[in-house]
């Protein structure tokens, strides 16, 4: 076990190392210059050159990505060209933001999906199954970005139950947890369609086994053999499920946060792509990557957690 757990951890690690060089690489080939948006269309070829020594624009790729890359390591992100101040202390509230939606959808996901799901199997081919499919069917085919726009009419402009005007955590946390609950319900309901299906499938297909067969024929109850025995084994493909979509969650997220007009990482990245910026994107990329492998690393732990027959090899 301590074996395999090393080389899972080695995994991470070279992961995370591959996605810092793929970053780095792919805004280092693009063309453009970010001197050109610092000093403008009128500077001359002399101040262009002064400022790319001045960044260290002018050192081979390979040297810059280990001076950022040993900078980053040290929790140094470097410095915004556009906004002229530390990246780390400018993503800092946004980083906030945009991770408080995604674990507030990821929360609404689990929230919505298990209980939906069982219900769905339990009972399999009435009425109420056959409601929740209609509902997960047409839920699942709504962009986030126009579920958003659904939300936002439907709660704030019809029902008056909240105002689309983004609550900073200053504010008060409740408030802004409150705020946090619409945009995240956009973000959740497409996912919780996908993962309703496959909870209730998955449990469907573990209702037609032996374990399952003995256990009624020991006389317990329908809600007991799902309880006791059937969800365990059924939540594992949608625990993986739910580790494979934490990418899109975070995806999700960043448009949402647009209808929502959510200063999160999604309006930055927009915005200094745009102006080159180059060492904010790159440290966008970066967190984005080391928050979707690390919870893809902590789920594959509960998976195993959960399902002990995997040995780790």
């Amino acid at each position: 076990m301590a074996k395999a757990a090393v080389k899972r951890v080695a995994l991470l690690l070279a992961t995370l190392l591959l996605v810092t060089l793929l970053a780095y690489a792919a805004f280092s080939v693009i063309p453009g210059d970010p001197t050109h948006t610092i000093l403008g269309l009128d500077a001359t070829e002399e101040q262009i050159a002064a400022l790319r020594k001045e960044l260290g624009l002018d050192l081979p790729v390979w040297q810059r990505y280990v001076n950022w890359l040993t900078d980053f390591l040290h929790g140094d992100l470097g410095k915004s060209y556009k906004f002229n101040m530390p990246v780390a202390d400018l993503l800092a509230p946004r980083v906030q933001a945009t991770l408080t939606l995604t674990a507030v959808s990821f929360a609404l996901i689990v929230v919505i999906s298990i209980p939906l799901g069982i219900v769905a199997a339990r009972f399999r081919g009435g009425f109420v199954d056959r409601a929740i499919t209609v509902l997960t069917q047409v839920t699942m085919s709504i962009p986030n970005f126009i579920m958003g726009i659904g939300v936002m009419f439907l709660f704030a402009l019809v029902l008056h139950i909240f105002q689309p005007t983004y609550v900073s955590p200053e504010a008060g946390l409740a408030a802004h947890l409150w705020f946090m609950f619409f945009p995240a319900l956009a973000v959740a309901l497409p996912k919780s369609a996908m993962a309703v299906r496959l909870l209730r499938g998955a449990i469907l297909g573990e209702l037609d086994k032996d374990y399952v067969r003995t256990a009624y024929s020991k006389g317990n109850a329908t809600g007991a053999v799902l309880r006791r025995h059937v969800l365990r084994n059924a939540m594992i493909p949608v625990v993986t499920f739910l580790a494979m979509t934490i990418a899109d969650i975070v995806a999700a997220s960043i448009v949402v946060e647009q209808v929502f007009t959510i200063p999160g990482l999604g309006q930055m990245l927009i915005t200094c792509i745009g102006k080159r910026d180059y060492a904010v994107v790159q440290a966008i990329v970066v967190i984005l990557a080391v928050v979707v492998v690390g919870c893809n690393f902590l789920a594959d732990a509960l998976y195993r957690v959960m399902d002990p027959r995997i040995d780790g090899r």
